[in-house]
């Protein structure tokens, strides 16, 4: 249905740091569309110039096809939503929704109509007369976005606005955003942190690290099918594999690990930028809920390991075990499944189906589990 937001080769420099670099991607009309990245990455500062709240240092961002990347904020057609609701204390719900059109001087039976429209939709009805304070934080956070939505913006910007709601809070706000977002049929940005509600809201996602966009695509490509080392890291948890191509053709390729053991992967399992040639050094990443264990060898590829701890998640159990070279990974096994060999200090085999790898080029700078040990995490981030 067309572009909304427009981002044409953006870059903000602060001195001699460079916050965004070269971020060049459009975002559709009515597309939920997530930036997620860690802290710094540049994601609340391409948010910013979307809004106008900061000038590109170079590169052009237009929203409904018109150059605004000087236009102040108060004259573009979006509306933002911070951590911070920002609600008018001594204001009912009903009169902070209506300040916007009332702002802009609209028949009061229109005003009313839209107030009444918005109340619907956020499910606030019951609520039109009551003062903020006398709201929980989610039904406040309710009110924010039906005053962001009011005026009926080109795209709704979003700052990270469940990060202060309680886990249990969070999760159904992130179901209830998608469900405003359908009816309005407005763009929505949103800028997390959080992967889980990156995947579980967007329709696509922006995965940005240091300033740049690694990958851009829907929740189940980048999941299954990261571009970068990074992405494969920072996207959920995984084990990361250092290999070396034994020999390749269009068909796919044989890979060593680096330790011991082969893999066998199909050539639509690999990365384009592979090249699979003899020698060339390689990422085998293996998602944790894509391997078995058994007690004894199986036919077919696999690894010994041995078990240093098992952790009960309820409808899982996380194993950690460790390799003969050392390297530490993680496996996800149900909950339900009655696995007696699996204890502290057991050797376990992993094994896993001819789909489950994925095969990225260049070797992590940590190797194995993603999820499990705090260095390797800081050194992703």
């Amino acid at each position: 249905m067309g572009d909304v937001i427009r981002l044409d080769q953006v870059r903000k420099q602060y001195g001699s740091f460079v916050a965004v670099d070269n971020a060049d991607f459009c975002i559709g009309r009515g597309e939920f569309f997530a930036m997620l990245g860690p802290s710094g990455c540049g994601k609340t500062t391409t948010l910013k110039m979307i809004a106008g709240f900061e000038q590109p240092s170079s590169g052009r961002v237009l929203l409904e096809g018109v150059d605004v990347s000087t236009v102040p904020p108060y004259k573009r057609n979006v509306n933002t939503v911070f951590q911070q609701y920002a609600l008018f204390p001594h204001m009912t719900v009903a009169d902070n929704i209506a300040f916007g059109p009332r702002s802009k001087k609209l028949d009061e039976g229109e005003v009313k109509k839209r107030v009444g429209d918005m109340l619907d939709v956020v499910r606030l009805s019951e609520f039109a007369n009551r003062r903020p304070a006398q709201l929980s934080g989610g039904q406040q956070q309710r009110v924010a976005l039906a005053r962001a939505l009011v005026n009926y913006p080109s795209a709704l910007l979003l700052d990270e606005p469940l990060a202060a709601l309680d886990l249990k809070l969070r999760e159904a706000m992130q179901i209830e955003l998608k469900r405003i977002q359908r009816e309005v049929e407005i763009t929505f940005v949103f800028v997390t942190h959080d992967q889980g509600e990156a995947l579980t809201m967007s329709d696509r996602i922006a995965v940005m690290s240091q300033g740049v966009v690694e990958q851009i695509g829907t929740a189940t490509d980048i999941y299954k099918r990261p571009q970068s080392l990074f992405v494969a890291g920072f996207i959920g948890s995984a084990n990361l594999l250092p290999a070396v191509v034994a020999q390749g053709d269009s068909a796919g390729a044989s890979l060593d690990f680096w330790g011991g053991g082969r893999i066998t992967v199909k050539s639509n399992h690999v990365n384009a930028d592979v090249a699979l040639t003899p020698g060339e050094q390689v990422t085998v990443m293996l998602r944790p809920e894509h391997l078995h264990v058994s007690a004894t060898q199986p036919a077919g590829e696999s690894l010994a390991a041995t078990v240093t701890d098992i952790v009960f998640q309820g409808a899982s159990v996380r194993v950690v075990a460790r390799l003969a070279n050392d390297t530490e990974v993680t496996v996800l096994v149900s909950g339900e499944a009655d696995l007696p060999f699996l204890r502290p200090d057991s050797t376990l085999w992993l094994s896993w189906n001819a789909d489950a790898p994925f095969v990225l080029d260049g070797w992590p700078s940590v190797a194995g589990a993603t999820t499990t040990n705090v260095d390797s995490i800081e050194a992703l981030l």
